[in-house]
């Protein structure tokens, strides 16, 4: 497919925020932090302890905003103005994690929250910005587009971070310099790409201006979830999404605990990590395609299925193996199920508010993402292998797969 000035500028967003997503989220900053934090007089247990904390109060706080954030975007050239502001916070705190001295680990802990706060509430915008850069007949391999080259932008930024790492920053740093310039490095690949966004992309659909819009958000946030029954598929389809979307993420996190149970070396997870990306790339389009050809629909409800039988195969692992092959099924899938729940979505909801319904989503996605980590925990902790505990996450995928076959099939692009 051939798309517009405007939909790559879209799409280039996602490979935008990807350097921070692997960067400072998943591979420098977790360690980074620890290390700061016990030099500091931290307990490594205690370390650990705050990291999580962080890590939910940042998204829990933009969660809980987003429908009323969502709501106000929604009025006439507010959404990129919103998202400005949240993409920059985002920019200028992963900048600000390379100035904040190491022996400030508080310091630190703050600065992270708030680039959370930027990326998840830049994120939530980038999303209902879906619905004005695509019809519904291009939505589905639209928003796979934009999910594989998220992927595939990640895996360029890591290789670049990883290139750093093992030339010492070709022999002029130390672990502390190369972590710091990995911020920068993450920060600098986010405003880069994010660049063609502010120029090209623009809202298209809005409600009326408010000479009160944030009292006015408020009131239709309340109205919406007052006549809910209005929007009986949207609310049913978070109702599927919340389920199985929580074993998406916890299997992707608890990954690594898992591997290092089974014994597997930390260079080792690395590469599986950057391997993951790697295969998510095409995969993400794949399934793009793959609705096209048939339905929205039956791509979710293969890649549903398909982390089904995963969390089913987490029973056998044993060897290394074992493990990769994991890691290749969960990468064929992980990508297509979010972009195409993405689309599904967007096609549901009422465009003019598209923002608000999106903050719906957003905050689903971040809530579900509770349940799954407690259910591995318990059944691990009752049966003593995390094996086991990753294959109790295929009830969160029957459920959301019983409640999705009551949903509708669309037919936009049939």
């Amino acid at each position: 497919m051939r798309f517009n000035k405007q939909q790559w500028s879209w799409i280039f967003y996602d490979w935008a925020n990807s350097g921070y997503g692997i960067i400072v989220t998943t591979a420098v900053l977790p360690v980074y932090f620890k290390s700061v934090a016990q030099n500091g007089g931290v307990t490594p247990a205690n370390a650990t302890a705050y990291w999580g904390y962080a890590n939910s109060f940042g998204t829990l706080l933009v969660s809980i905003l987003a429908p009323v954030l969502g709501a106000l975007a929604d009025y006439p050239k507010a959404k990129k103005k919103m998202l400005n502001i949240f993409a920059i916070l985002g920019v200028v705190m992963t900048f600000g994690l390379s100035v904040v001295p190491s022996t400030q680990w508080a310091w630190l802990l703050g600065v992270y929250i708030l680039s959370i706060i930027g990326y998840s509430g830049g994120n939530l915008f980038y999303d209902s910005f879906l619905t004005d850069v695509s019809d519904d007949k291009d939505m589905d391999i639209l928003s796979s587009y934009g999910y594989g080259f998220g992927y595939l932008g990640g895996v360029l930024a890591f290789i670049l971070f990883l290139i750093l790492q093992l030339t010492s920053g070709f022999g002029m740093l130390g672990s502390y310099g190369v972590a710091r310039w990995s911020f920068v490095l993450a920060a600098a690949w986010w405003i880069i790409f994010y660049i063609p966004l502010i120029k090209n992309v623009h809202q298209v659909y809005s409600l009326k201006a408010s000479t009160k819009p944030i009292s006015s958000s408020f009131k239709r946030v309340y109205e919406t979830l007052k006549h809910i029954k209005k929007y009986k598929a949207a609310a049913w389809f978070l109702v599927a999404y919340f389920f199985y979307i929580d074993g998406v993420d916890t299997i992707f996190t608890m990954a690594t605990s898992i591997g290092m149970d089974m014994g597997i070396t930390t260079t080792t997870l690395m590469i599986v990590l950057l391997v993951v990306q790697l295969i998510a790339f095409p995969f993400s389009i794949l399934y793009g395609w793959l609705a096209n050809k048939t339905s929205t629909r039956t791509g979710i409800f293969i890649g549903i299925i398909l982390y089904f039988c995963i969390c089913l195969y987490a029973l056998r692992l044993k060897t290394t193996i074992d493990f990769w092959i994991l890691a290749v099924l969960v990468g064929t899938s992980q990508g297509g199920i979010q972009a195409l729940s993405r689309s599904y979505f967007g096609r549901l909801i009422p465009k003019k508010s598209g923002s608000e319904f999106f903050g719906f989503y957003n905050i689903l996605g971040k809530f579900s993402a509770v349940m799954g980590p407690v259910l591995v925990g318990i059944v691990t902790q009752i049966t003593g292998k995390s094996t086991i505990g990753a294959a109790s996450l295929s009830i969160l995928f029957l459920i959301g797969l019983v409640i999705f076959a009551y949903l509708p099939r669309l037919t936009a692009h049939e």
